[in-house]
């Protein structure tokens, strides 16, 4: 059995990488493992072939994402398939997929010029982000204000924003692997390895609800949920494919675990 997994470099070969963990069990019980870095190289699309029997799509980049889906049309099976890690890194569309599978979340517009927002601010603040994925919270701003909208830099010409709900306290992070969910909360934007691993929590039954519909939104089994709670009211700020599942117990083993599943 041969896999192919899709990274970067420097997040392939991080220390304390669960999915380091997770590969070196793999190919003690005999799985192949080739590692693609799709921005080494120039590619030819050409070249891009089927040659393994399960892909896994770690990276998020536009070199990554380019690269899955050449493999894609090829007929490639992969973890998380790239239609789905595309719907779910736009946030437009993973909003109306969460909204349609009964998920708690912040109310969200879209808008071609900041301005348009500024109507909205009478009913309290938004919070505006980029809607194509981004990480470690570039991009997003907190709107108080009409005139703090001139501030905000337009990408791809669309403006993404939902209602602010000032926390509880730290954030909901959510792993998920196969029907498994595991809890840890931590502040946000993480800055250090602690802040990372945060604390773990036993996740109420409430919380693994919304998860799990998250995941039946995509037909994924691999993804990371955020949640606020403002309050006493969750609501879910983010989903992201493939997450690095740092701080939970026995992540290696399960992670090995739910890809030998997908191989048989």
């Amino acid at each position: 059995m041969r896999i192919g997994l899709i990274s970067k470099r420097e997040k392939a070969h991080k220390t304390g990488s669960v999915m380091q963990a997770a590969l070196h069990l793999l190919e003690e019980r005999g799985v192949e493992v080739e590692t693609i870095y799709p921005e080494e190289c120039a590619r030819d699309v050409a070249s891009i072939v089927n040659a393994h029997d399960l892909y896994l799509l770690k990276s998020g980049t536009e070199m990554a994402l380019g690269y899955a889906r050449v493999l894609h049309e090829s007929g490639a099976r992969m973890l998380n398939p790239y239609p789905t890690v595309s719907w779910m890194r736009d946030k437009i569309v993973s909003t109306k997929r969460l909204l349609d599978a009964d998920v708690p979340l912040p109310e969200t517009w879209f808008a071609a010029d900041p301005v348009q927002l500024a109507e909205l601010l009478a009913d309290g603040p938004l919070v505006v982000k980029p809607f194509w994925a981004a990480s470690h919270g570039r991009g997003v701003q907190v709107i108080r204000r009409p005139e703090d909208l001139s501030d905000i830099t337009v990408e791809h010409d669309i403006v993404f924003a939902q209602r602010y709900h000032e926390p509880d306290g730290r954030d909901y992070k959510l792993y998920v692997i196969g029907d498994k969910v595991f809890g840890v909360r931590r502040v946000w934007p993480p800055v250090t390895l602690e802040d990372k691993l945060g604390e773990s929590f036993e996740v109420p039954d409430e919380m693994i609800q919304i998860a799990l519909r998250c995941g039946r939104a995509f037909d994924v089994g691999l993804y990371g949920v955020d949640i606020v709670t403002s309050r006493e009211k969750p609501f879910v700020v983010d989903i992201n494919n493939f997450p690095g599942y740092k701080g939970v117990p026995n992540g290696g083993e399960l992670l090995a675990e739910h890809i030998l599943n997908h191989l048989k």
